[in-house]
């Protein structure tokens, strides 16, 4: 009786199960295996695609292969903001793994144009990066079949002598983790392949994104997050001839690989990269082909933005190579092809890494001149350049120059910091506060791409931004040179681990009060350090001088004990301690009776301690929101209340002074909560808003901001049918670098030394003008483009128009933002735009505002 239980029960069990898939279902025929390395199956209970596998399992595995396998080491490479490991596994023959140091330094003089390498002997690298993006889990769950393959088929022991994969297995641990326990949270064992399954619709956020809810994929270049700096480092440790890029795309798609639209390649980007793209892109439609998958090439995607993946190895000599698989987003979900399974697109992605493995197999030789054939074309194009270096800083901002110093050092480019005052074409730049990149160097093309500014293209379409120019995006001086910089100015080489210079105090303890200047980048996180604690923390809204001589522009902040009790010694090693980590230059002030205005006066305000809200979910922007949550955590360490948009109708506003909008949709709020919001903002509190949500407070007469109608389908020149999808592409606005104009009198323009600004823009929202002028601190210039694409009926439409707007709602302010100041974490240059409108804001005069 209990063996007939027992067998009822299993039984049971056994009908509640989904269909079992067969490690047989991935392998490809004609390969046998050694029984001593495990398969996924034997570490983590269950087949590869019977389940999401989640970071910490595939890390689990990853660590298994390396203690089982001679060809196989395991690596962690760094930490993600939720303190999940990045690693990599180097995988080849174990000959090669005893000489892994010689082999990089052999693959460096490949950068150097007349270093002698043998192209016969040596290994081609190939670079398999999986899930940048951690909700395209075919891709992650994919790279253990390669792992298992690359580490046991016995078959491919001797190719590994002339191969070294190097395996990262999770682009985005923090993403992978969150969309795995999504996914495995609301699957049932009876498969159901409903599109509006909540399985197959993650909540707000997603789990694309990493724990800031940026998309790691456009950080190859600006490197602003701890998993893109990993990476990259190991990329130009390596040096790969092939770099791979695993992505999904929507679920009714088939699979694509790259190349892409070629007329939307990057012009730095020589035609033979194009040719072996093509030449690669065979190997997988033959793969493909013999497990009966549909695919395309050639379409959609492009190559232009060298932040991505699959387009920052191109710039340097290798081949990156874009994947996209229709998504299942599940296990299992309905499509116009039929139904997706998991395990489907699983196989699709593993088998595009076997078909790369065989391209670089037969192409080692022909991949490896190619990449010395790039450096010594370039070192040729830099010898004939009539520039030589680029000079770029800010007299008055020490930090934001040193961030655009870092970037590009991490990029292996050497950067010199600048040792003494000079004056290049009238324009002075000042020791510690300015850098200079030579252009004589084997990333010549690199460093072309990270300062150039292009207005004219070859397409008008494209699939990401259109420029980058990166001293605009930091707002700083820059010009070229046609001199070498050892003839220039005393020089020093920075590395990629150097540190922000420290700031100074000037003077003794006991001084009646302490001044800086706003111009310093992390300055902000210095006046809220003070308020933090306690101190008495003013802005000065007129220009002053000191007994000594010392002048001090508009926008200065002055510290004074107030009500805190605390010695002068103790003061002085706070403000010393402050000055150290954010490179401030503090001045102590001995008497209030100063020139110009006295340090009494009324022109000189109480700030307020930032108390800030930041909505969150519904139709919020989770790239936008996290753009700002990672600025006021990471760069200036406030914190920041993530407030969600369905919490305002029950939560305490008055507990906040400043309550920032991101660009979104906010019409779930409703009128109740338009009400809620208008009555806070009347009361006398900081909105700050962008981008759409302008648009929804203007309907709830929350600001009266009012804009200019787009053009209309009849204006269009073409009627054509087959024109419509490139004469509306080219109609987009997907990215580009534009002038505009400061009021530099205005609070939300302290710390800018010009009115000159670039600002970056990727909408085609056009704010007018207000009537009142002085509503006005930012407007774009007549003539406003400065780098990249834009349509000519849209430049019409920007130039004049406004950029930052303030509206009066009784007590309260309402700081507009048609364009994102805080775009992907590399616009340091507007940055401070932002954070003037949170400690700024409720000290604009109410007259000024539209």
């Amino acid at each position: 009786m209990l063996k007939r239980s027992l067998l009822a029960i299993l039984c049971l069990i056994s009908s509640l199960s989904y269909a079992q898939i067969e490690l047989s279902y991935y392998l490809p025929e004609g390969f046998t295996y050694n029984s001593s390395i495990p398969t996924p199956k034997q570490v983590l209970g269950y087949e590869v695609g019977e389940w999401h596998a989640s970071h910490d399992q595939v890390v689990m595995y990853m660590k298994a292969l390396a203690e089982a396998s001679d060809r196989v080491i395991f690596e962690e490479i760094g930490r993600t903001y939720e303190m999940r490991p990045q690693v990599t596994l180097t995988i080849s023959s174990p000959s090669n793994l005893d000489r892994i140091d010689d082999i990089k330094a052999e693959r460096k003089k490949l950068r150097q144009a007349n270093a002698s390498v043998d192209l016969d002997k040596m290994p081609i690298v190939v670079y398999a990066g999986y899930a940048v993006h951690g909700n395209e889990a075919s891709a992650v769950n994919a790279s253990l079949l390669a792992a298992y393959h690359f580490a046991a088929a016995e078959e491919i022991a001797n190719d590994l002598d002339n191969i070294v994969i190097v395996l990262d297995p999770a682009l985005n641990p923090d993403g992978v983790n969150r969309f795995a326990s999504w996914v495995n949270s609301h699957k049932s064992y009876q498969l159901n392949g409903d599109p509006e399954s909540r399985e197959l619709n993650e909540a707000w956020p997603r789990g694309r994104t990493n724990h800031y809810w940026f998309d790691l994929n456009r950080d190859w270049l600006p490197v602003q997050h701890p998993e893109s700096r990993n990476r990259v480092a190991v990329i130009q440790e390596w040096l790969p001839n092939i770099q791979l890029d695993f992505h999904e795309m929507g679920t009714n798609s088939t699979y694509f690989f790259q190349p892409g639209v070629p007329a939307r390649n990057h012009p730095l980007t020589p035609k033979r990269n194009f040719d072996l793209t093509e030449k690669i892109a065979q190997y997988h439609a033959k793969y493909l082909d013999k497990i009966g998958s549909l695919y395309y090439s050639q379409e959609n995607f492009d190559d232009f933005y060298y932040g991505k993946g699959s387009t920052y190895p191109d710039v340097q000599g290798s081949i990156g190579i874009l994947f996209e698989q229709a998504s299942s987003r599940g296990h299992l979900q309905e499509s116009i092809y039929g139904p997706v399974t998991f395990e489907f697109t699983i196989r699709n992605q593993f088998n595009t890494t076997l078909s790369s493995f065989e391209a670089a197999k037969d192409m080692r030789k022909e991949l490896n001149t190619y990449l010395r054939d790039f450096y010594r074309e370039a070192k040729n194009e830099s010898d004939t350049d009539t520039n030589k270096a680029y000079i770029f800083g800010s007299k008055t901002d020490g930090g934001r120059t040193f961030h655009l110093a870092d970037m590009i050092a991490q990029h292996d480019v050497e950067v010199f910091a600048l040792m003494e005052d000079i004056t290049v074409n009238g324009v002075e730049f000042k020791k510690d506060k300015a850098y200079i990149v030579p252009l004589t160097q084997p990333q010549y093309r690199l460093i072309k791409s990270i300062f150039e500014d292009r207005t004219n293209f070859q397409d008008s379409l494209f699939y990401d931004v259109s420029a980058w120019t990166m001293p605009m995006a930091f707002n700083l001086e820059y010009m070229a040179l046609s001199s070498r910089i050892l003839n220039l100015a005393s020089v020093e080489k920075i590395d990629k681990n150097s540190a922000l210079i420290p700031g100074t105090v000037h003077g003794e303890a006991g001084a009646l009060a302490y001044a800086f200047e706003w111009g310093e980048y992390y300055a902000p996180k210095a006046a809220y350090a003070l308020m933090q604690k306690g101190y008495l923390v003013r802005v000065s809204h007129a220009e002053w001088e000191s007994r000594d001589g010392k002048k001090f522009k508009r926008g200065t902040i002055l510290v004074s004990k107030g009500q805190k009790n605390v010695s002068d010694r103790e003061m002085l090693a706070d403000l010393e301690k402050l000055a150290e980590n954010s490179g401030i230059e503090i001045h102590a002030i001995q008497t209030g009776y100063t020139k110009g205005i006295n340090l009494g006066s009324p022109s000189i305000d109480v700030l307020k301690q930032p108390s800030i809200a930041l909505l969150v979910e519904g139709g919020v922007s989770s790239s936008e929101a996290g753009e700002i949550w990672h600025l006021l955590d990471q760069r200036f360490e406030m914190p920041v209340t993530l407030l969600p948009v369905d919490r305002i109708g029950n939560a305490d506003l008055s507990r906040y002074n400043t309550i920032i909008f991101p660009n979104g949709n906010y019409n779930s709020l409703g009128k109740s909560g338009a009400d809620r919001i208008k009555a806070w903002t009347s009361a006398g509190g900081t909105l700050i808003a962008r981008g759409n949500a302008l648009t929804w407070l203007a309907a709830q007469e929350i600001g009266n901001f009012k804009f200019k109608e787009q053009e209309t389908q009849s204006t269009f020149a073409s009627n054509a049918y087959a024109d419509y999808t490139n004469t509306m592409g080219a109609r987009v606005t997907g990215g580009a670098i534009f002038n505009a104009k400061l009021d530099l009198t205005h609070p939300l323009a302290y710390g800018y030394e010009a009115e000159d600004i670039f600002t970056f823009r990727n909408s085609n929202q056009f704010m007018l003008p207000a009537e009142n002028p002085f509503a006005n601190p930012m407007l774009y210039k007549k003539e406003s483009l400065a780098s990249g694409y834009v349509h000519p009926s849209n430049l019409k439409e920007i130039n004049g128009s406004a950029g930052i707007q303030v509206a009066t709602v009784e007590r309260g302010r309402v700081i507009g933002f048609v364009d994102n100041p805080n775009f992907r974490a590399f616009w340091f240059g507007t940055n401070k735009l932002f954070m003037n409108a949170i400690f700024f804001g409720d000290t604009i005069n109410p007259g000024t505002g539209r």
